[in-house]
C-alpha cells in the first residue's frame, strides 16, 4: 500500500519524512529501513499487516516499570528497522531485509486482527515493539486508532527516530514509550548504529511535551557508552529536559549479532550508572538483564521502602495505593500504578 509522509521529487525520486534519516530514494529502490520502496515515484510500505512476531507479553518486558504495573500488553512487529546497531538481539527479525537480500515475511493481520486477539488475552495495552515501529507507521498508527475507541492504549518502544511529523500524527493515540536512549555520545551513533543523536533527543523532549509518558532505557556497553562523565551528562539531560520522574532503565550488554568482542557488563558498572542517575536527581532508576540485583525494584523516592517487588517480568508485590506510598503518603509518577489486577 502507499505510505505516508513522503514527497515526491524529480526523475522519479522521493523523500521519505517518516525518520529522521529522510531518505531520498530512487525508482526501485528502498530506504534505509529496507520496508518501504519507490515504485514508479509512489512510496510504498511492504510490511503493512505482514506481523513477523505476535506475542502476550508482560508489560514490564517492554521495559515499562511505571506503566499499569503487572499488566499485559499484546505485542506486534514487522520485518526491518532504520538502525543498523551492531549489538542488535533481534537483528533476526530487524535486519532480516538488509542481511537477507531484501527478504520480506511475515504473517497476514488486520488491525482488527490485532485489536480483537488483544481484547481476547485480556491485555490492557498493544505494544509495538520488537523491531522499530515507525518503519510499520502505517500499521502501527490504524491499529492505535481502532486501539484507542476500544479503551485499549498503545506503546511504542522504539529508538527514538521518527520525525516530527509522525510523532505528531500519531500522537493523539499513543500512550506511553520506551525510548533506547543508546549513548550520549555522538560518534556512538554514528558507529555503531548508523544514526545521529540529536534527533533521538529531540523526539524525547517533543514525546513529553505531547503528554507521552516516556520510559528511557540505556544499553551499557563495557568500553563504548559506560563512561562516568557521559553517563553524568545523560543522566542530567534526563532530569532537565524529561523530569525527575523520569524512570531510567539501565540494561546489561552481552556480546551478539556483530558486537561479540566486548565483554558483557559489570555489575558494578551498571551499580554505577544507578548511582549517577540517583545523585543527577532521578527518582527511579532500574537495573536490567542482571539476575540477583536489586534494581528492578520500585522505591519510594522519599523514603526509600520498597513499593513494587519484582522477580524477573513478574511482580511478587506492590504496595502502591492510589498512586501513594503506603509507607509515607509519596506520590508517586506513572500511570494507574495500583496495581488491581494482582
Amino acid at each position: 500500500m502507499e505510505a505516508c509522509l513522503y514527497e515526491s521529487l524529480k526523475e522519479n525520486k522521493v523523500k521519505c519524512n517518516l525518520c529522521n534519516h529522510r531518505c531520498v530514494i530512487k525508482n526501485g529502490r528502498r530506504g534505509i529501513c529496507g520496508v518501504r520502496e519507490n515504485q514508479g515515484g509512489i512510496l510504498k510500505t511492504l510490511v503493512y499487516g505482514k506481523l513477523i512476531a505476535s506475542h502476550i507479553d508482560p508489560i514490564e518486558k517492554k521495559p515499562l516499570f511505571h506503566f499499569i504495573p503487572g499488566s499485559l500488553s499484546y505485542s506486534i512487529a514487522t520485518v526491518g528497522c532504520n538502525f543498523k546497531c551492531l549489538f542488535c538481539q533481534n537483528a533476526d527479525i530487524s535486519q532480516m531485509p538488509s542481511d537477507r537480500n531484501g527478504m520480506i515475511t511475515g504473517d497476514l493481520y488486520t488491525p482488527e486482527d490485532v485489536v480483537n486477539a488483544a481484547v481476547k488475552g485480556n491485555c490492557k495495552s498493544i505494544a509495538y515493539t520488537y523491531t522499530e515501529p515507525t518503519i510499520y507507521f502505517e500499521f502501527a498508527l490504524d491499529t492505535a486508532k481502532l486501539a484507542n475507541a476500544k479503551g485499549i492504549k498503545n506503546v511504542f518502544v522504539t529508538n527514538g527516530y521518527m520525525t516530527s511529523e509522525a510523532l505528531h500524527m500519531i500522537s493523539p493515540y499513543l500512550d506511553a514509550a520506551n525510548v533506547d536512549l543508546k549513548a550520549f555520545n555522538a560518534s556512538f551513533y554514528k558507529d555503531i548504529v548508523k544514526a545521529r543523536l540529536e534527533p533521538v533527543k529531540e523526539t524525547l523532549k517533543l514525546m513529553k511535551s505531547l503528554g507521552i509518558f516516556v520510559e528511557v532505557t540505556t544499553l551499557l556497553i563495557p568500553g563504548l557508552n559506560d563512561d562516568k562523565k557521559e553517563l553524568e551528562e545523560l543522566a542530567l539531560f534526563l532530569v532537565k529536559s524529561l523530569g525527575p520522574e523520569t524512570p531510567w532503565h539501565i540494561s546489561a550488554f552481552y556480546p551478539t549479532y556483530r558486537l561479540t568482542d566486548r565483554p558483557p557488563t559489570p555489575i558494578k558498572s551498571l551499580i554505577m550508572a544507578r548511582e549517577i542517575g540517583i545523585k543527577a536527581g532521578l527518582k527511579y532508576v532500574y537495573i536490567g538483564n542482571a539476575p540477583g540485583e536489586d534494581g528492578e525494584n520500585t522505591f519510594c523516592y522519599k523514603c526509600g521502602n520498597i513499593l513494587i517487588k519484582r522477580s524477573g517480568f513478574c511482580i511478587e508485590k506492590n504496595l502502591i495505593k492510589d498512586g501513594r506510598c503506603t509507607h509515607c503518603g509519596a506520590q508517586l509518577d506513572g500511570i494507574e500504578l495500583d496495581g488491581t489486577e494482582l
